[in-house]
């Protein structure tokens, strides 16, 4: 895959998967044996575990949004900087929900295999976004 081509995947994983909860796309942008280390603290691998996961966020933020702040690519891989939004509307982290609108930052690396996103690697300010969530402002 070239570099355009890495980050159209990049843009339709976020655009489509995550901003829409689409799953439908699954086998369109990632690999069967897809592994994912979530920002949330959780390692999923395949397509039912990647959609546990999508239900998971969907249920603490129905309306989480993703911004792709910027990218990198070299050879397989692709990182991305990120931005994240939504309002606490289900339990996480022990925290119940809250209503509270958050923003936090993160950024994940993309590694391609045979066409398709093979495994993505996320890392979130979950210290950040439990603060907001908890309204501890120290």
């Amino acid at each position: 895959m070239d570099h355009d081509e890495q980050l159209q995947f990049v843009e339709r994983f976020y655009n489509d998967l995550w901003n829409r909860f689409d799953k439908t796309v699954f086998a369109e942008i990632l690999h069967p044996d897809i592994c994912l280390r979530g920002s949330l603290g959780q390692i999923k691998a395949g397509f039912a575990e990647f959609g546990d996961y999508i239900d998971y966020v969907q249920a603490f933020a129905p309306d989480f949004h993703n911004e792709v702040l910027a990218t990198i690519t070299e050879g397989d891989q692709t990182f991305a900087r990120l931005s994240y939004t939504g309002t606490h509307q289900g339990e996480i982290f022990g925290i119940a929900p809250t209503g509270k609108r958050f923003e936090y930052v993160g950024a994940a690396t993309f590694t391609f295999a045979d066409g398709l996103i093979r495994d993505v690697w996320v890392l979130g300010d979950i210290h950040g976004l439990t603060r907001q969530l908890a309204n501890d402002t120290t």
